[in-house]
């Protein structure tokens, strides 16, 4: 029903997937303000449509939300790119939904974009990425 299940199931089989190499290095910064200081934020970016619809993520984080919550992505290529993330409260490792499957645990994707009856969009998540970036996401 809702993908964002596919990101905690990315995120758990990743633990961090080099980024790309290439000519144009540029860095991703993302700032999480977040409800709760317990558990982490896994943090799932994508570098194209398909991969964003797949649950294909080119680099992954986990952030302990103890504190500043920031996840910081080097070496990125120029190109567009998308982030999904969730806020793991009670750090069991998973995205928590209830019984028809709805997350019960807050998320976020970049560029603050929602989604309608399901994750954002790719569109609407996506950014350009042509040198070092920052975003500040408020996880609900």
């Amino acid at each position: 029903m809702i993908r964002i299940a596919t990101l905690a199931a990315a995120l758990l089989a990743l633990t961090v997937v080099p980024a790309r190499a290439g000519a144009d290095d540029a860095t991703v910064t993302l700032t999480f303000e977040t409800g709760a200081r317990t558990g982490k934020v896994m943090v799932a970016l994508y570098d194209s449509e398909a991969a964003y619809q797949s649950g294909r993520p080119v680099a992954a984080r986990e952030v302990d939300a103890s504190g500043s919550v920031v996840a910081v992505f080097d070496h990125l290529p120029a190109g567009d790119y998308a982030m999904r993330a969730f806020h793991d409260v009670n750090g069991d490792g998973q995205m928590n939904t209830n019984p028809f499957g709805m997350p019960v645990e807050p998320y976020a994707f970049s560029n603050n974009a929602v989604g309608n009856m399901g994750p954002a969009s790719w569109e609407r998540a996506r950014f350009s990425v042509s040198g070092d970036t920052v975003q500040t996401i408020s996880i609900r």
